[in-house]
Protein backbone atom coordinates (compact mmCIF):
# COMPACT_ATOMS: atom_id res chain seq x y z
CA UNK A 1 0.00 0.00 0.00
CA UNK A 2 1.18 3.44 -1.05
CA UNK A 3 1.80 5.69 2.22
CA UNK A 4 0.65 8.90 0.11
CA UNK A 5 -2.24 7.19 -0.48
CA UNK A 6 -3.54 5.90 2.50
CA UNK A 7 -6.96 6.97 4.20
CA UNK A 8 -7.51 6.32 7.49
CA UNK A 9 -11.25 5.73 7.35
CA UNK A 10 -11.73 4.10 4.29
CA UNK A 11 -11.64 0.01 4.13
CA UNK A 12 -8.11 -0.69 2.34
CA UNK A 13 -8.81 -1.39 -1.40
CA UNK A 14 -7.18 -4.29 -3.28
CA UNK A 15 -5.52 -2.13 -5.91
CA UNK A 16 -5.13 1.40 -6.03
CA UNK A 17 -5.61 3.85 -8.96
CA UNK A 18 -2.65 5.95 -9.84
CA UNK A 19 -1.66 8.42 -7.66
CA UNK A 20 -3.34 11.24 -9.37
CA UNK A 21 -6.59 9.91 -9.20
CA UNK A 22 -6.62 9.28 -5.78
CA UNK A 23 -5.86 13.51 -5.32
CA UNK A 24 -8.59 14.25 -7.82
CA UNK A 25 -11.20 12.69 -5.53
CA UNK A 26 -9.41 14.26 -2.66
CA UNK A 27 -9.56 17.80 -4.64
CA UNK A 28 -13.55 16.79 -5.47
CA UNK A 29 -14.51 16.21 -1.75
CA UNK A 30 -12.83 19.64 -0.55
CA UNK A 31 -14.28 22.17 -3.70
CA UNK A 32 -17.27 20.42 -2.86
CA UNK A 33 -17.58 20.92 0.80
CA UNK A 34 -19.78 23.68 2.68
CA UNK A 35 -16.60 24.41 4.73
CA UNK A 36 -14.52 25.65 1.79
CA UNK A 37 -17.84 27.42 -0.19
CA UNK A 38 -18.11 29.18 3.36
CA UNK A 39 -14.68 30.82 2.52
CA UNK A 40 -16.18 32.88 0.36
CA UNK A 41 -18.41 34.56 3.05
CA UNK A 42 -14.99 35.11 5.84
CA UNK A 43 -12.70 37.95 5.95
CA UNK A 44 -9.49 38.18 4.56
CA UNK A 45 -7.76 41.91 5.55
CA UNK A 46 -11.49 43.52 4.26
CA UNK A 47 -14.55 42.45 5.91
CA UNK A 48 -16.65 39.87 3.38
CA UNK A 49 -18.66 41.81 1.54
CA UNK A 50 -16.61 45.59 1.53
CA UNK A 51 -16.38 45.39 -2.08
CA UNK A 52 -16.20 43.18 -5.22
CA UNK A 53 -11.96 44.29 -5.61
CA UNK A 54 -11.10 42.71 -2.12
CA UNK A 55 -10.16 39.71 -1.71
CA UNK A 56 -11.85 36.84 0.84
CA UNK A 57 -10.21 34.02 2.26
CA UNK A 58 -11.85 32.05 -0.33
CA UNK A 59 -10.16 34.06 -3.41
CA UNK A 60 -6.95 34.44 -1.03
CA UNK A 61 -7.01 30.85 -1.06
CA UNK A 62 -7.32 30.12 -5.22
CA UNK A 63 -4.23 32.39 -5.27
CA UNK A 64 -2.23 30.52 -3.28
CA UNK A 65 -3.22 27.38 -4.13
CA UNK A 66 -2.11 28.69 -7.76
CA UNK A 67 1.33 29.81 -7.01
CA UNK A 68 1.44 26.70 -5.14
CA UNK A 69 0.99 24.35 -7.86
CA UNK A 70 3.26 26.54 -10.63
CA UNK A 71 6.34 26.79 -8.19
CA UNK A 72 5.74 22.98 -7.08
CA UNK A 73 6.23 21.77 -11.03
CA UNK A 74 8.76 23.86 -11.73
CA UNK A 75 11.16 22.77 -8.61
CA UNK A 76 9.73 18.97 -9.34
CA UNK A 77 12.16 19.94 -12.61
CA UNK A 78 15.30 21.73 -11.33
CA UNK A 79 15.76 18.41 -7.93
CA UNK A 80 16.24 15.52 -9.58
CA UNK A 81 15.84 14.09 -5.76
CA UNK A 82 12.54 14.61 -6.03
CA UNK A 83 11.48 11.90 -8.44
CA UNK A 84 13.13 9.76 -6.58
CA UNK A 85 10.62 9.49 -4.15
CA UNK A 86 13.15 8.02 -1.71
CA UNK A 87 11.06 9.11 1.14
CA UNK A 88 6.89 9.96 1.34
CA UNK A 89 7.62 13.65 3.15
CA UNK A 90 10.23 14.24 0.10
CA UNK A 91 7.89 14.74 -2.50
CA UNK A 92 6.25 17.96 -4.38
CA UNK A 93 3.25 16.75 -6.09
CA UNK A 94 1.68 19.87 -7.52
CA UNK A 95 -1.78 18.29 -7.28
CA UNK A 96 -1.11 17.52 -3.36
CA UNK A 97 0.24 21.03 -2.97
CA UNK A 98 -2.24 22.43 -4.39
CA UNK A 99 -5.41 20.35 -2.61
CA UNK A 100 -3.76 21.79 0.72
CA UNK A 101 -3.49 25.40 -0.28
CA UNK A 102 -6.76 24.76 -0.80
CA UNK A 103 -7.81 23.65 2.89
CA UNK A 104 -5.10 25.68 4.58
CA UNK A 105 -7.47 28.49 5.96
CA UNK A 106 -10.83 26.34 6.11
CA UNK A 107 -10.20 26.89 10.22
CA UNK A 108 -10.21 30.75 10.55
CA UNK A 109 -13.85 31.50 12.05
CA UNK A 110 -15.62 34.85 10.95
CA UNK A 111 -14.05 38.26 11.31
CA UNK A 112 -10.43 37.06 10.26
CA UNK A 113 -7.62 37.09 13.19
CA UNK A 114 -9.83 38.67 15.70
CA UNK A 115 -12.51 36.08 15.64
CA UNK A 116 -9.74 33.50 16.13
CA UNK A 117 -8.05 35.55 19.58
CA UNK A 118 -11.68 35.88 21.18
CA UNK A 119 -12.69 31.94 20.94
CA UNK A 120 -9.48 31.43 21.89
CA UNK A 121 -9.78 33.74 25.03
CA UNK A 122 -13.22 32.64 25.78
CA UNK A 123 -12.71 29.14 25.60
CA UNK A 124 -8.95 29.01 27.27
CA UNK A 125 -10.38 31.35 30.24
CA UNK A 126 -13.48 29.79 30.86
CA UNK A 127 -12.55 25.96 30.10
CA UNK A 128 -8.96 25.84 29.92
CA UNK A 129 -8.97 25.00 25.83
CA UNK A 130 -7.69 26.35 23.00
CA UNK A 131 -8.74 27.62 20.17
CA UNK A 132 -6.11 27.79 16.88
CA UNK A 133 -7.03 28.16 13.40
CA UNK A 134 -4.73 25.49 12.13
CA UNK A 135 -5.87 23.07 14.50
CA UNK A 136 -9.44 23.84 13.79
CA UNK A 137 -8.41 23.24 10.11
CA UNK A 138 -8.15 19.37 10.96
CA UNK A 139 -11.28 19.43 13.14
CA UNK A 140 -13.09 20.14 9.60
CA UNK A 141 -11.14 17.84 7.58
CA UNK A 142 -11.41 14.79 10.34
CA UNK A 143 -14.59 15.45 11.80
CA UNK A 144 -16.60 18.41 11.04
CA UNK A 145 -17.38 17.41 7.41
CA UNK A 146 -19.08 14.99 6.26
CA UNK A 147 -19.27 13.43 2.78
CA UNK A 148 -21.24 11.20 1.21
CA UNK A 149 -21.08 7.35 2.81
CA UNK A 150 -18.96 8.87 5.44
CA UNK A 151 -20.80 10.73 8.90
CA UNK A 152 -16.78 11.96 9.90
CA UNK A 153 -14.70 13.97 7.88
CA UNK A 154 -13.51 14.20 4.04
CA UNK A 155 -11.17 11.09 4.61
CA UNK A 156 -8.53 12.55 3.02
CA UNK A 157 -5.45 10.78 1.48
CA UNK A 158 -2.45 10.99 4.01
CA UNK A 159 -0.13 13.17 1.78
CA UNK A 160 -2.82 16.00 1.56
CA UNK A 161 -3.10 15.68 5.58
CA UNK A 162 0.34 16.10 5.96
CA UNK A 163 0.70 18.80 3.23
CA UNK A 164 -1.91 20.93 5.27
CA UNK A 165 -0.26 20.42 8.25
CA UNK A 166 2.40 23.16 8.75
CA UNK A 167 2.68 22.53 12.82
CA UNK A 168 3.15 19.20 13.31
CA UNK A 169 2.98 19.43 17.26
CA UNK A 170 0.10 18.79 19.88
CA UNK A 171 -1.38 22.44 21.25
CA UNK A 172 -1.12 20.03 24.55
CA UNK A 173 2.34 20.24 24.82
CA UNK A 174 3.36 22.78 26.99
CA UNK A 175 4.28 26.08 25.30
CA UNK A 176 2.58 25.62 22.48
CA UNK A 177 0.63 28.32 20.47
CA UNK A 178 0.23 26.48 16.84
CA UNK A 179 -0.42 23.00 16.00
CA UNK A 180 -2.96 20.64 16.45
CA UNK A 181 -5.67 19.96 19.15
CA UNK A 182 -4.99 16.18 20.67
CA UNK A 183 -8.36 14.41 19.05
CA UNK A 184 -6.49 15.51 15.51
CA UNK A 185 -3.00 14.91 16.50
CA UNK A 186 -3.35 11.43 18.13
CA UNK A 187 -4.29 10.47 13.92
CA UNK A 188 -1.71 12.81 12.16
CA UNK A 189 1.29 11.34 14.61
CA UNK A 190 0.46 7.94 13.45
CA UNK A 191 0.72 8.81 9.98
CA UNK A 192 4.03 11.06 10.87
CA UNK A 193 5.31 7.42 12.51
CA UNK A 194 4.60 5.42 9.42
CA UNK A 195 6.16 8.10 7.28
CA UNK A 196 9.52 7.98 9.45
CA UNK A 197 9.16 11.84 9.66
CA UNK A 198 11.52 13.61 11.78
CA UNK A 199 9.81 15.36 15.13
CA UNK A 200 9.04 18.57 14.35
CA UNK A 201 9.90 18.29 10.22
CA UNK A 202 7.18 19.02 8.23
CA UNK A 203 6.87 17.51 4.72
CA UNK A 204 8.37 19.40 1.61
CA UNK A 205 4.57 19.86 0.32
CA UNK A 206 3.70 21.55 3.78
CA UNK A 207 6.49 23.69 4.13
CA UNK A 208 5.93 24.91 0.15
CA UNK A 209 2.59 25.32 0.78
CA UNK A 210 3.27 27.64 4.00
CA UNK A 211 5.80 30.00 2.11
CA UNK A 212 3.28 30.37 -0.95
CA UNK A 213 1.08 31.57 1.77
CA UNK A 214 3.69 34.12 2.97
CA UNK A 215 4.04 35.14 -0.73
CA UNK A 216 0.30 35.83 -1.25
CA UNK A 217 -0.33 37.59 1.89
CA UNK A 218 3.38 40.05 1.03
CA UNK A 219 1.90 40.80 -2.25
CA UNK A 220 -1.90 40.08 -2.51
CA UNK A 221 -3.14 41.81 0.71
CA UNK A 222 -0.47 44.82 -0.33
CA UNK A 223 -2.59 45.64 -3.79
CA UNK A 224 -5.94 45.31 -1.43
CA UNK A 225 -4.17 48.00 0.59
CA UNK A 226 -3.43 50.22 -2.17
CA UNK A 227 -6.61 49.18 -3.92
CA UNK A 228 -8.43 50.72 -0.50
CA UNK A 229 -6.23 53.91 0.09
CA UNK A 230 -4.64 52.59 3.01
CA UNK A 231 -1.45 52.42 1.81
CA UNK A 232 -0.86 55.52 -0.30
CA UNK A 233 1.88 55.79 -3.22
CA UNK A 234 3.64 58.57 -2.05
CA UNK A 235 6.63 59.80 -0.36
CA UNK A 236 5.06 61.54 2.68
CA UNK A 237 3.30 58.24 3.19
CA UNK A 238 6.92 55.85 2.93
CA UNK A 239 8.78 58.06 4.35
CA UNK A 240 6.87 59.03 7.58
CA UNK A 241 8.53 57.78 10.84
CA UNK A 242 5.48 56.48 12.57
CA UNK A 243 5.06 53.90 10.13
CA UNK A 244 8.70 52.86 10.02
CA UNK A 245 8.68 52.80 13.97
CA UNK A 246 5.36 50.66 13.85
CA UNK A 247 7.16 48.14 11.11
CA UNK A 248 9.85 48.04 13.25
CA UNK A 249 7.88 47.21 16.24
CA UNK A 250 5.96 44.67 14.85
CA UNK A 251 9.46 43.02 13.47
CA UNK A 252 10.72 43.07 16.97
CA UNK A 253 8.00 42.01 18.85
CA UNK A 254 7.19 38.83 16.35
CA UNK A 255 8.89 35.65 18.22
CA UNK A 256 7.55 33.41 15.59
CA UNK A 257 9.97 35.32 13.27
CA UNK A 258 13.56 35.31 14.56
CA UNK A 259 15.36 32.52 12.36
CA UNK A 260 15.60 35.24 9.65
CA UNK A 261 18.17 36.63 11.71
CA UNK A 262 16.77 39.90 12.48
CA UNK A 263 19.46 40.52 15.37
CA UNK A 264 22.57 40.96 12.42
CA UNK A 265 20.64 43.50 10.72
CA UNK A 266 20.29 47.54 11.41
CA UNK A 267 16.25 47.05 10.91
CA UNK A 268 15.20 50.48 10.84
CA UNK A 269 18.14 50.95 8.15
CA UNK A 270 16.33 48.05 6.35
CA UNK A 271 12.53 48.50 6.63
CA UNK A 272 13.96 52.27 4.99
CA UNK A 273 15.51 50.62 2.38
CA UNK A 274 13.01 48.22 1.23
CA UNK A 275 10.31 50.59 2.00
CA UNK A 276 11.90 53.25 -0.53
CA UNK A 277 12.82 50.52 -3.02
CA UNK A 278 9.21 49.66 -3.29
CA UNK A 279 7.97 53.23 -3.80
CA UNK A 280 10.68 53.40 -6.59
CA UNK A 281 9.69 50.55 -8.35
CA UNK A 282 5.96 52.34 -8.18
CA UNK A 283 7.08 55.56 -10.03
CA UNK A 284 8.77 54.27 -12.69
CA UNK A 285 6.53 51.74 -13.19
CA UNK A 286 3.81 54.43 -13.04
CA UNK A 287 5.22 56.78 -15.39
CA UNK A 288 5.79 53.77 -17.88
CA UNK A 289 1.66 52.98 -17.42
CA UNK A 290 1.07 56.63 -18.42
CA UNK A 291 -0.11 57.54 -14.64
CA UNK A 292 -2.57 54.54 -14.63
CA UNK A 293 -2.94 53.44 -10.73
CA UNK A 294 -4.79 49.86 -11.93
CA UNK A 295 -2.70 48.91 -14.33
CA UNK A 296 0.77 49.56 -11.70
CA UNK A 297 -1.17 48.20 -9.26
CA UNK A 298 -1.70 44.98 -11.24
CA UNK A 299 1.89 44.95 -12.46
CA UNK A 300 3.94 45.60 -8.83
CA UNK A 301 1.63 42.97 -7.59
CA UNK A 302 2.46 40.34 -10.34
CA UNK A 303 6.23 41.23 -10.82
CA UNK A 304 6.89 40.90 -6.59
CA UNK A 305 4.87 37.20 -6.89
CA UNK A 306 7.50 36.68 -9.79
CA UNK A 307 10.36 37.58 -7.77
CA UNK A 308 9.56 35.66 -4.79
CA UNK A 309 7.64 32.17 -6.79
CA UNK A 310 10.97 32.16 -8.64
CA UNK A 311 13.52 32.13 -5.90
CA UNK A 312 11.73 29.39 -3.97
CA UNK A 313 13.98 26.38 -4.10
CA UNK A 314 15.52 23.55 -1.48
CA UNK A 315 18.48 23.35 0.76
CA UNK A 316 19.65 20.85 3.09
CA UNK A 317 18.75 21.21 6.91
CA UNK A 318 21.81 19.79 9.07
CA UNK A 319 19.98 21.17 12.09
CA UNK A 320 17.04 18.79 11.72
CA UNK A 321 18.61 16.71 9.35
CA UNK A 322 15.98 16.76 6.74
CA UNK A 323 15.30 19.40 3.62
CA UNK A 324 14.19 22.62 3.92
CA UNK A 325 12.10 25.06 1.18
CA UNK A 326 13.14 28.42 1.19
CA UNK A 327 14.06 31.54 -0.86
CA UNK A 328 17.98 30.33 -2.67
CA UNK A 329 20.41 32.26 -4.33
CA UNK A 330 23.39 30.52 -6.04
CA UNK A 331 22.62 27.19 -3.40
CA UNK A 332 22.20 29.14 0.07
CA UNK A 333 19.30 30.54 1.86
CA UNK A 334 18.50 34.01 0.83
CA UNK A 335 18.08 35.30 4.15
CA UNK A 336 17.70 39.21 2.64
CA UNK A 337 14.68 38.37 0.07
CA UNK A 338 12.89 36.69 3.34
CA UNK A 339 13.62 39.67 5.34
CA UNK A 340 12.29 41.43 3.04
CA UNK A 341 9.42 39.53 2.63
CA UNK A 342 8.68 39.70 6.10
CA UNK A 343 9.05 43.62 6.00
CA UNK A 344 5.73 43.39 2.96
CA UNK A 345 3.60 41.57 5.22
CA UNK A 346 4.60 43.74 8.17
CA UNK A 347 3.26 46.46 5.85
CA UNK A 348 0.34 44.97 5.00
CA UNK A 349 -0.27 44.04 8.54
CA UNK A 350 0.42 47.72 10.33
CA UNK A 351 -1.50 49.64 7.43
CA UNK A 352 -4.52 47.59 7.31
CA UNK A 353 -4.99 45.39 10.09
CA UNK A 354 -3.92 48.15 12.46
CA UNK A 355 -6.04 50.79 10.92
CA UNK A 356 -8.27 52.47 13.38
CA UNK A 357 -11.29 51.65 11.57
CA UNK A 358 -10.75 47.93 10.58
CA UNK A 359 -10.27 48.38 14.11
CA UNK A 360 -13.13 49.65 15.43
CA UNK A 361 -14.71 46.59 13.17
CA UNK A 362 -12.79 44.37 14.72
CA UNK A 363 -14.18 45.65 17.73
CA UNK A 364 -17.76 44.96 17.15
CA UNK A 365 -16.64 41.41 15.70
CA UNK A 366 -15.48 41.12 19.17
CA UNK A 367 -18.93 42.14 20.93
CA UNK A 368 -20.76 40.05 19.02
CA UNK A 369 -18.80 37.22 18.99
CA UNK A 370 -18.81 37.42 23.00
CA UNK A 371 -22.84 37.69 22.58
CA UNK A 372 -23.11 34.65 20.26
CA UNK A 373 -20.75 32.71 23.17
CA UNK A 374 -22.78 33.97 26.09
CA UNK A 375 -26.27 32.84 24.24
CA UNK A 376 -25.31 29.24 23.23
CA UNK A 377 -22.89 28.66 26.24
CA UNK A 378 -25.92 27.79 28.53
CA UNK A 379 -26.80 24.15 27.39
CA UNK A 380 -30.42 23.79 28.35
CA UNK A 381 -30.90 27.09 26.52
CA UNK A 382 -28.73 26.60 23.55
CA UNK A 383 -30.34 23.93 22.59
CA UNK A 384 -33.22 25.58 21.98
CA UNK A 385 -31.62 27.85 19.53
CA UNK A 386 -29.04 25.95 17.93
CA UNK A 387 -29.74 23.98 13.91
CA UNK A 388 -31.37 20.99 15.29
CA UNK A 389 -28.77 18.99 13.38
CA UNK A 390 -26.02 20.68 14.94
CA UNK A 391 -27.71 19.23 18.30
CA UNK A 392 -28.36 16.09 17.42
CA UNK A 393 -24.55 15.61 16.29
CA UNK A 394 -23.72 16.96 19.79
CA UNK A 395 -25.49 14.22 21.20
CA UNK A 396 -24.12 11.59 19.16
CA UNK A 397 -20.51 12.65 19.65
CA UNK A 398 -20.38 14.17 23.33
CA UNK A 399 -18.30 11.55 24.79
CA UNK A 400 -16.01 12.94 22.75
CA UNK A 401 -16.00 16.78 23.23
CA UNK A 402 -17.27 19.17 25.43
CA UNK A 403 -20.53 21.70 25.25
CA UNK A 404 -17.42 24.54 24.72
CA UNK A 405 -15.65 22.67 22.06
CA UNK A 406 -19.09 21.86 20.85
CA UNK A 407 -20.17 25.84 20.79
CA UNK A 408 -16.73 27.15 19.47
CA UNK A 409 -17.08 25.02 16.47
CA UNK A 410 -20.66 25.92 15.43
CA UNK A 411 -19.85 29.88 15.47
CA UNK A 412 -16.15 29.61 14.16
CA UNK A 413 -18.09 27.72 10.88
CA UNK A 414 -20.07 31.08 10.64
CA UNK A 415 -19.34 33.28 7.79
CA UNK A 416 -19.19 36.94 8.55
CA UNK A 417 -22.78 37.89 7.09
CA UNK A 418 -24.32 34.46 8.93
CA UNK A 419 -22.67 35.76 12.15
CA UNK A 420 -23.87 39.26 11.83
CA UNK A 421 -27.67 37.73 11.46
CA UNK A 422 -27.65 35.22 14.02
CA UNK A 423 -26.82 38.51 16.32
CA UNK A 424 -29.37 40.58 14.64
CA UNK A 425 -31.89 37.98 15.66
CA UNK A 426 -31.20 37.44 19.18
CA UNK A 427 -30.36 41.45 20.00
CA UNK A 428 -31.61 43.52 17.07
CA UNK A 429 -35.03 44.86 17.40
CA UNK A 430 -36.07 43.58 14.08
CA UNK A 431 -34.33 41.29 11.92
CA UNK A 432 -35.93 39.41 8.68
CA UNK A 433 -38.56 36.58 8.02
CA UNK A 434 -38.37 34.08 10.77
CA UNK A 435 -38.73 31.64 7.18
CA UNK A 436 -35.47 32.52 6.07
CA UNK A 437 -33.29 29.19 5.84
CA UNK A 438 -30.06 28.82 7.77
Amino acid sequence: MDLRKFRLDEPALSTFSEERDEYERDYARLIQSPAFRRLQGKSQVFGAGSGDYYRTRLTHSLEVSQIAREVARRLGTQYPFLSKKEHPGLVLDPSVVEIAALAHDLGHPPFGHKGEEVLNRLLMKEHGLAYEGNAQNFRILMFLEKRAGSGSGLDLTAAVLLATNKYPYSLDEPGRLKGLYSSEWHAINHIREQWVMPTGCSTLEAQLMDLCDDIAYSTHDIEDGIRAGKIQMNRTFFEDQRLIDNLVQEIVEDQGNMDVGWDQVDIPAMVKRVLAAYLQQWEELYALYDHESSRTRREMKARWVSVFAGRVGIIEDPAKGWKKVTFVLEGQQDIDLLRTMEILKKLAWVTLIKDFRVQRLQMRSEIMIRRLWDSFMRPEQGRLILPPDWVASFDQHKHNWTWARFIADYISGMTDAYAEKVYAELYASKSGSIYEMD
